[in-house]
């Protein structure tokens, strides 16, 4: 997975654990793609600052997974939740009973809901 992705992912999960100040710096890079010198510039802090307290919480967010594993666990989910639709999908609703076809159909509701 692309490193920035996986850095948004991490921040998705935890960014609520990290100070204001972290958070700050980290929106402002990641989300809003301002360069360091032009954070540095709007926080009145050193380009240098910027890139130390970045780097501070992108290890921050990668112990947090290394510990808890939500992501990891959030990724595997969905994987096996589109694995269970490919398989709903393949068994279609040919020639089965009625209740079969709608129990097939309410797991396809099920997993685009959990996937969206």
């Amino acid at each position: 997975m692309d490193e920035i992705l996986m850095l948004t992912l991490l921040y998705d999960f935890y960014g609520e654990l990290l100070t204001e100040k972290q958070k700050q710096v980290f929106e402002l890079h990641y989300q809003n793609d301002l360069s360091l010198s032009e954070i540095g510039e709007e926080l009145s802090i050193s380009r240098q600052a910027v890139r130390d307290q970045l780097k501070r919480t992108e290890k921050i967010l990668i112990e947090y997974e290394e510990k808890l594993r939500l992501v990891e666990r959030f990724q595997q989910q969905q994987r096996s939740v589109r694995k269970m639709k490919s398989i709903l999908d393949e068994i279609g609703t040919g020639e089965i009973s009625k209740r079969t076809t709608e129990a097939i159909l309410t797991m396809r509701q099920i997993a685009d809901e959990i996937l969206s």
